[in-house]
């Protein structure tokens, strides 16, 4: 079986898919990574590279490429990775999705702290953060909502307990 999760950058799918599949002993595949791996240069680089919409159509590409590949795993979408080249609608017909609902309030802590490695948000001031996420998890947000499964996913690291 084919599980994809997918919610907003920072909302714990690599984490969450890393722990999902050593309880369930399934392959895990993190897109992005594979896609670092692929192209040999990071997200970032492949941002100034090619631009957002260049990045977009290696990641309609690879996202293909892992399903052609595997039959069964659990595989961490990137945030975008939904929104684009209809996606969404793909990994629906090719398995399970799950989107990972978390709350704002995490999300911009977790950004704030990582934001060095995130294109879209690395040029922001800390203080602008919690608007752009706002702004663009509610343009996401209908892609996200197309997901077979959803999960209020709102700890922050280090709880335990509750839901994950």
């Amino acid at each position: 079986m084919k599980i994809f999760l997918v919610g907003y950058m920072a909302c714990g799918k690599s984490r969450k898919g890393r722990v999902m599949a050593k309880e369930q002993g399934r392959r895990f595949i993190d897109l992005d990574a594979y896609i670092i791996d692929r192209e040999k240069c990071s997200i970032a680089e492949i941002f100034t590279r090619v631009g957002e919409q260049g990045f977009r159509k290696l990641e309609t590409r690879y996202l293909q490429e892992v399903c052609e590949l595997y039959e069964d795993f659990i595989l961490s979408t990137g945030g975008g990775t939904p929104c684009f080249n209809g996606n969404m609608e793909y990994m629906n017909r090719q398995g399970h999705t799950i989107f990972l609902n978390t709350d704002i309030s995490i999300l911009t802590a977790r950004l704030i702290r990582g934001k060095q490695k995130r294109p879209l948000v690395s040029g922001l001031k800390d203080e602008e953060i919690h608007d752009f996420v706002r702004k663009h998890l509610e343009q996401r947000l209908p892609y996200y909502k197309m997901a077979k499964e959803e999960v209020k996913n709102n700890l922050f690291e280090g709880q335990s307990g509750g839901e994950f």
